[in-house]
């Protein structure tokens, strides 16, 4: 790093400018608990969609191959839909929760505090404010994207868990 680097990296944070820092910290933390909402939401759906699929006859059935060829066309619809939307629902599910990547880890990520610590260091021996902001922003940004990742899935996870109720109800009734 170059002096003129360090020069640039050395700005304190303004009285004025303490409040978007602030402000980002808070964004960080409504993003950080929105993720683990997702994470929860992705769970309950999972669970509940496993126990039906477990302890209903008609949850196993529509997984038997006889079911589609020796049935009426109406039950064996609602199976096939039924079928459909539970394996969509549990898949969408379980990629709520698989890890994601951010587009590049800031000192908050413990993933990139190896690549982080040195220039951490160097920011604060000179009490960079401006290096604060940076890290903050960046992993907003990360978390921002993670969460539009997470979220994606879990509305796909609960739309299918509706068509699934619903399928089931049809089924039901057509049986």
């Amino acid at each position: 790093m170059t002096s003129a680097d360090e020069a640039e990296m050395c700005s304190p944070i303004k009285a004025d400018e303490e409040q978007y820092l602030d402000h980002l910290k808070k964004v960080n933390d409504v993003f950080y608990d929105q993720i683990r909402l997702a994470d929860q939401k992705a769970a309950y759906i999972f669970t509940f969609t496993l126990a039906f699929v477990v302890t209903s006859a008609e949850g196993r059935g529509v997984f038997n191959i006889t079911r589609y060829t020796t049935g009426n066309i109406l039950p064996s619809l609602f199976s096939g839909l039924l079928a459909t939307a539970l394996i969509i629902s549990m898949v969408s599910a379980i990629t709520v929760v698989l890890p994601r990547k951010g587009a590049r880890p800031t000192s908050l990520y413990w993933g990139g505090w190896k690549e982080n610590r040195e220039t951490f260091l160097k920011a604060h021996g000179c009490l960079d404010g401006g290096y604060l902001f940076a890290q903050y922003l960046g992993n907003v940004d990360a978390l921002a994207a993670i969460n539009r990742s997470k979220y994606r899935s879990v509305s796909l996870a609960f739309r299918s868990l509706i068509v699934s109720v619903v399928s089931y109800v049809g089924l039901l009734a057509s049986s």
